[in-house]
């Protein structure tokens, strides 16, 4: 069935001021419309950022506790409504039920985690050395803050991104990706059923070529979240820095994973695998470089073209799908171009699955790829954001830190070993963000702290008690008593 759903505002569900919707197709099967939102212009984002300084002010006076019992309520709606969820995001984006089902129960966690922290401490009291003086740090929100999310974790990352903005106090504004709006508009629906207060948020769709700059024009604006490309988040950084508007940027990633010697190859290739390929490669913490100690290169190549080409690609609701569709026609031409660029400069196909059934027949497919490739190929650089690996060998673990940190990117990395000295060693070494010990560069808990270096990232962390950081701001309060 068709879901037509509309954006809230001012604490209402509400069409567009023109008519023009845009219409949501299923990747894996592009002539089924799953459903359409309205396509806002710029003209109606005035009314949105004034609903959203009001909402401000009456989300702040709201108390933690309060706060956090709404988005309690929302983490228990989500779980009510799995299934539905789930769902959407199949139909919508592409993930297998699988990817989904997992992407739902971690989007319940995350308001479950930030819903907790309405009994938690929001500031504390300071010593001073003045006579009858009483001194305290307190921390507010900022008011305003927009999110701009991504099409890949359509529902994940705007409650990364939700659950601490609006524990802190803050009125929201969220656009999503144009070709992913649904779940996110099912996710509003959600938080206005818990209790949210009217302008508390706020949802804008429509097609950023229309609205994107004028997102950033309003005075109400304190702060920007965004997760997506790194050209994109540069933008952004730039054209507010000269306004004091705080940004965070998530954007992204080229991560290695290294195998030494020593490795456990049960643990490493399994692992790797389903970093390099689930959810399609389309992850920002995808395995997209391998890198491999000579010694087991050519057993890791063999175990990992098998796993490759025994991987079911299907559209996402199959049973036992691995893999299903990229999400549009402009990624798969996107992906299969830079396979068909590194032939042309002389890497070798290791593995290529070979598409069957419905995956062959129609859809934006792309036949899971393994490549040997070299440090000078701009597979080696470039982020491809599907599911092709590329793999290398080195000497030693030296060789391995310094191609791991080759990268303007700096998001994850991780290493397979059992030398507790070379797990240390790579652990301090690499320029990376996120780094694991035989564990894979994807899937990190909801309270750990998340975010990348150079190009992957700002300063600024997301997850955990790090995420309230950049949604807050610090006053500092003396007062003499007497």
């Amino acid at each position: 069935m068709e879901q037509n759903l509309k954006n809230l505002v001012n604490g209402e569900f509400v069409e567009a001021s023109t008519s023009e919707r845009i219409d949501v197709f299923n990747p894996a099967r592009p002539d089924q419309k799953v459903g359409s939102v309205p396509s806002m212009p710029k003209e109606d984002l005035e009314r949105v950022f004034a609903a959203a300084a009001v909402g401000a002010r009456t989300w702040k006076n709201t108390g933690s506790l309060e706060r956090g019992k709404v988005l309690l309520s929302a983490a228990e709606l989500i779980r009510e409504r799995k299934n539905e969820l789930v769902s959407t995001i199949v139909t919508e984006m592409g993930k297998t039920t699988a990817e989904a089902t997992g992407e739902v129960g971690k989007t319940a966690e995350f308001f479950e985690y930030y819903g907790s922290m309405g009994r938690d401490e929001f500031g504390q009291f300071l010593p001073d050395g003045r006579p009858e003086t009483f001194a305290a740090r307190l921390v507010e929100p900022l008011g305003v803050v927009l999110l701009i999310t991504p099409w890949n974790d359509p529902l994940l990352t705007p409650a990364r991104k939700l659950g601490p903005a609006l524990i802190s106090g803050n009125a929201v504004i969220i656009k999503p990706a144009t070709v992913t709006p649904l779940i996110t508009l099912r996710l509003a629906e959600i938080l206005h059923e818990a209790g949210l207060p009217a302008g508390v948020l706020g949802t804008v769709t429509g097609r950023g070529s229309k609205i994107g700059d004028a997102l950033f024009e309003f005075d109400q604006l304190k702060a920007v979240s965004f997760t997506g490309s790194t050209a994109v988040g540069k933008d952004i950084q730039h054209r507010l820095s000269p306004r004091g508007v705080r940004v965070q940027t998530e954007m992204g990633g080229k991560n290695a994973a290294v195998i030494m010697d020593d490795a456990d190859l049960e643990l490493a290739v399994p692992t790797i695998v389903a970093g390099a390929f689930a959810q399609a490669g389309q992850r920002c913490t995808a395995t997209s470089r391998l890198i491999v100690q000579k010694g087991v290169a050519a057993r890791v190549r063999e175990l990992i073209a098998d796993a490759v080409r025994q991987l079911t690609v299907a559209p996402g609701e199959t049973e036992g799908a691995d893999m299903g569709p990229v999400v549009d026609e402009a990624s798969q031409a996107s992906i299969r171009e830079h396979i068909s660029r590194a032939r042309s400069q002389g890497a070798e196909v290791v593995a290529e699955n070979e598409l069957s059934g419905a995956a062959a027949e129609a859809g934006f497919f792309v036949a899971p790829t393994f490549l040997q490739i070299t440090p000078d190929q701009d597979l080696w650089a470039e982020e491809v954001f599907g599911p092709v690996l590329g793999m290398v060998e080195v000497d030693t673990l030296d060789e391995a830190i310094e191609l791991v940190n080759d990268s303007v990117y700096g998001l994850s990395s991780s290493i397979f070993t059992r030398d507790l000295g070379q797990a240390f060693d790579f652990l301090y070494g690499v320029d990376t963000g996120q780094v694991s010990i035989n564990q894979p560069t994807t899937g990190w808990d909801i309270h750990h702290p998340f975010g990348g270096f150079k190009d992957s990232g700002s300063g600024y962390k997301e997850q955990g008690h790090d995420a309230l950081t950049f949604y807050t701001r610090v006053k500092a309060a003396a007062i003499r008593t007497k």
